[in-house]
């Protein structure tokens, strides 16, 4: 999107920033302070709240910030349109603002973060999120608030769904046919805990949690389902193929591990690819239904088809996120959102056996891993979102890698994503099963 330069330009000469609200001072947050600070003209972070105050305002002060700790509605407003930065624990006073116009989640949360969102939804706020969680768990819900509402809900650039979602709309805009949005992963081992992370953790700055859903598979099935959410594919099989290849992605090898055939039957799939190069890449594989074109990829080192692999080699997460506060606020456009409904669920799997009475800890920790399922057969099955088991109790023994379901668990009381699950079942994508690769 190289044309957001001259419209943040614009705005930047005007002396009329787009004001923005960040919501999680973590890892990514605390980076796309900075990125914001440093090289984002046109764009001003106006609030920042997390639930430990001190992070935010020490996250705010290293950016070189003028912060001011607030915790009333009317003092945050006049920080935030004068200019300054307003620091407060509360989320809900970014979310109520009437001076903050985008709202940014970066919690990696599920439950919190919906309580934002749409909070800010219903206060006219366009939100864009650094949370691909509470997308693949109650995305399409929230969609239809901000549909309602005449905002815009919008993933993040530099994250995979959205780095996916532009390839497949320059193959689109080709004219060729997207039939599979993939992911590169250099490591999955679905076993993984907090405590096998802690060393690579404490050497990147991260939490442990965070770090173990990379590795046991949560957050790339969580990255798939946002993208198939968004394109209508789904997943060829319960926790998608998930193929090693050591090569390029476009070597004719990985290429030829999908059959175009089957692709084409299933309306395209979302999957992944361990050890393939670029290791953070993203890649999409298409087909050129016109004959004669198919000559002329081939003189443009393309292939033979059928299938041709186009890749980005990189996503450059909190750097490309400005970016997509840009495409929201001054062009209308979402990076990514869950334009076909719920499509892809991701659902709890048991990491080791389980004991009645247990309670399930989040994504990331020792009870559970979360897989891709086709939100279809996942609702007919009655399967848990991995989203949503967060305290959960478990109501019966439970064997490692079995698939949790709704009458293993007691769920708490009072939470607004199962609301919004249930609001969410209409928009249900019902489709059509491939055939067996």
């Amino acid at each position: 999107m190289i044309i957001v330069d001259r419209a943040l330009a614009e705005r930047a000469e005007a002396g009329s920033p787009v004001r923005i609200g960040l919501v999680g001072t973590g890892f990514l947050g605390r980076a796309l302070i900075r990125q914001l600070a440093e090289a984002a003209p046109g764009l001003q972070v106006a609030a920042v709240s997390n639930r430990t105050l001190s992070r935010a305002r020490a996250a705010c002060e290293e950016a070189g910030f003028d912060v001011e700790v607030v915790d009333s509605q009317k003092r945050l407003d006049e920080v935030a349109a004068s200019g300054g930065c307003a620091v407060t624990d509360d989320a809900s006073l970014i979310a109520r603002s009437e001076a903050i116009e985008v709202l940014v989640e970066v919690t990696g949360t599920v439950e919190f973060a919906a309580n934002v969102v749409l909070e800010a939804i219903e206060h006219g706020k366009h939100v864009v999120l650094v949370n691909a969680e509470v997308d693949g768990t109650v995305g399409p819900a929230l969609k239809r608030y901000a549909d309602s509402a005449g905002v815009i809900l919008s993933g993040a650039d530099g994250d995979q769904p959205a780095a996916e979602m532009n390839l497949h709309r320059f193959v689109r805009g080709i004219g060729m046919n997207p039939l599979l949005c993939g992911n590169v992963k250099g490591l999955m081992d679905h076993y993984r805990t907090p405590d096998t992370q802690e060393g690579f953790a404490r050497k990147w700055g991260q939490r442990p949690y965070m770090v173990t859903s990379f590795a046991d598979g949560s957050k790339i099935s969580f990255e798939q389902a946002v993208i198939g959410n968004a394109t209508g594919m789904g997943v060829a099989t319960r926790g998608m193929f998930g193929y090693e290849w050591q090569g390029y992605l476009d070597e004719k090898g990985h290429v030829d591990l999908y059959d175009a055939d089957m692709l084409r039957e299933a309306g395209g799939i979302v999957d992944y690819v361990v050890g393939a190069k670029p290791g953070a890449g993203v890649y999409v594989l298409a087909e050129q239904t016109r004959e004669a074109e198919r000559h002329f990829l081939d003189l443009y080192k393309m292939g033979e088809g059928p299938l041709y692999c186009f890749y980005t080699p990189y996503h450059l997460c909190y750097f490309e996120v400005p970016l997509t506060v840009a495409r929201v606020a001054l062009l209308g456009d979402a990076a990514i959102a869950p334009d076909a409904g719920m499509v892809v669920d991701v659902v709890a799997t048991a990491k080791r056996d389980l004991k009645a009475g247990e309670t399930l800890d989040g994504i990331g920790y020792y009870t559970a891993y979360g897989q891709c399922e086709n939100a279809d057969v996942a609702e007919a099955q009655g399967l848990l979102p991995i989203g949503v088991a967060e305290g959960c109790s478990l109501t019966r023994d439970v064997a490692k890698d079995e698939v949790l379901t709704y009458s293993d668990v007691d769920l708490p009381a009072g939470r607004l994503c199962d609301r919004l699950r249930e609001e969410q079942r209409p928009l249900i994508h019902r489709r059509r099963q491939p055939a067996a690769a």
